[in-house]
């Protein structure tokens, strides 16, 4: 029996029902709504998701404080004197932050509230069968579903962990205090970013990661450069934990890792979990539907992102298809063309890319030279260090370096990495040449502007071994 609280209202029927507010759903209720549909979008946390609230807006906000508090502490190699080092106001850093974050999530907000059709509700959706979710007391129909529902930080089951107030990025981005001694258990993207954020920031900083490297999906020279800066910058590396566990401790938690060299444990303040995510599927009553999950939770889908279920489709980090802002909002152009627009796009056409959000940052497309020889590929590669990069010279960021990947048979572009000044954006010249069908000799007989970082990607594609 429902209690009073839980008492179902008549069906309240749309045209469709997007679940989660992370950034594929709002971008999909208005192309919805401008074709005519009435859509229900409904939201149990802070509208935006992930990006805005916990992920991509905060971290490039404290990675913009991190930079210049960076810069403040070098500002005499490029001949600006200052009367003292610079000090940390981490309050201040975390309003900044903060009013960055309430901004845009309250302009989404207020967006979304007056798309025509459009109906947000708030609280937790589980479904009644495919075409049928309930939200609390109220039972809302459509014949198609959109589920949009992200994901969240993986807590790991290592001994003691319970015993510890352990930090996830949620909480990272919430600080209002500099840390004395962070633990970042996890060598990957996540966790790299926080470390040298950070550590720039006045904590002293250990990463501590089960492999024997930093960011193992990267090729091995681009993860040795990215510690190499990381260890410059004084945060400690703890490679190859084999037995990591945490306990209480009077100064905070010790962290026990079994290193083959080194102390066997160390004492921290502060210890964040950054070692993956897991996706926001195990409370949505998919099985009630016939949704469904692979073996990590991952609502499973087909190149156009439908479920299993007819009339639900998945976007997002839920799917398994990609773990970004920007694939998510690819998934919302590829359903919107092929529901609205009669198109044939598929997920499986799109060109991987990222970026590590470092300083300097690392972008990412398409293969590795690892992965592009387990596919069987002969390849030439293209390597220049930022040493030899005349931006990167004269701004006095040389670290780092530009690498290209080709087909040697076909001249086909298949991958890049730029660890450098503006490698974030400076590989999407890669990107829109591979998209375009470029080869590697076309790249060749493109000019570019001078002084830039890009300027030398025609360059390096002209030196390939």
């Amino acid at each position: 029996m429902l209690s009073n609280m839980e008492t179902t209202t008549p069906p309240r029927a749309f045209d469709a029902i997007i679940i989660g507010t992370g950034q594929a759903g709002p971008s999909l209720a208005a192309r919805l709504s401008a074709a005519g549909m009435t859509v229900a979008i409904i939201e149990r946390n802070l509208v935006g998701g992930t990006c805005i609230n916990t992920g991509c807006t905060p971290t490039k906000a404290m990675v913009a404080s991190a930079y210049a508090a960076r810069m403040a502490a070098r500002a005499a190699e490029y001949g600006v004197i200052l009367p003292g080092p610079a000090r940390i106001d981490m309050a201040a850093v975390a309003a900044r932050v903060a009013t960055i974050v309430d901004t845009d999530r309250q302009g989404l907000e207020h967006w979304l509230t007056g798309l025509p059709g459009c109906t947000l509700i708030r609280g937790h959706a589980r479904f009644d069968n495919a075409h049928q979710v309930r939200v609390g007391g109220q039972l809302l129909t459509a014949d198609r579903i959109f589920i949009n529902v992200g994901g969240r930080a993986l807590v790991p089951d290592f001994p003691g962990l319970a015993e510890v107030p352990y930090l996830t990025n949620t909480d990272m981005v919430a600080l209002r205090t500099v840390p004395r001694h962070l633990a970042v258990i996890g060598g990957s993207y996540v966790g790299l970013e926080f470390a040298q954020i950070f550590r720039r920031l006045g904590a002293q900083v250990t990463i501590v990661e089960k492999g024997p490297r930093l960011i193992g999906r990267e090729d091995e020279d681009v993860s040795a450069q990215v510690q190499a800066m990381l260890e410059e910058e004084g945060i400690a590396m703890r490679l190859d934990a084999e037995c990591i566990r945490i306990h209480k401790h009077a100064d905070g938690a010790l962290v026990g890792v079994d290193c083959a060299s080194g102390d066997r444990e160390f004492v921290a303040s502060h210890v964040l979990l950054a070692v993956g995510r897991r996706p926001n599927t195990d409370d949505l009553g998919l099985d009630k539907a016939g949704i469904a999950v692979d073996g990590k939770g991952y609502i499973v889908v087909d190149g156009q992102l439908r479920s299993t279920a007819n009339g639900v489709w998945a976007l997002g980090d839920c799917n398994g298809r990609g773990a970004f802002t920007h694939t998510a909002y690819n998934d919302f152009e590829i359903v919107a063309a092929n529901l609205l627009d009669q198109g044939d796009r598929s997920v499986d056409a799109r060109i991987p890319v990222y970026a590590l959000y470092t300083d300097p940052p690392l972008g990412r497309v398409g293969m590795t030279v690892a992965q592009a020889k387990q596919a069987g590929k002969k390849v030439r590669v293209g390597m220049r260090p930022m040493t030899r990069v005349a931006r990167a010279i004269e701004k006095g960021e040389t670290r780092g370096s530009m690498q290209v990947v080709v087909d040697a048979e076909t001249d086909a572009i298949l991958g890049a990495a730029i660890l450098g000044p503006g490698g974030d954006e400076a590989v999407h010249m890669v990107l829109a040449a591979m998209a375009a069908g470029t080869t590697a000799t076309g790249m060749t007989r493109t000019m570019a502007i001078h002084p830039t970082v890009s300027e030398l990607i025609p360059t390096i594609f002209g030196e390939l071994k």
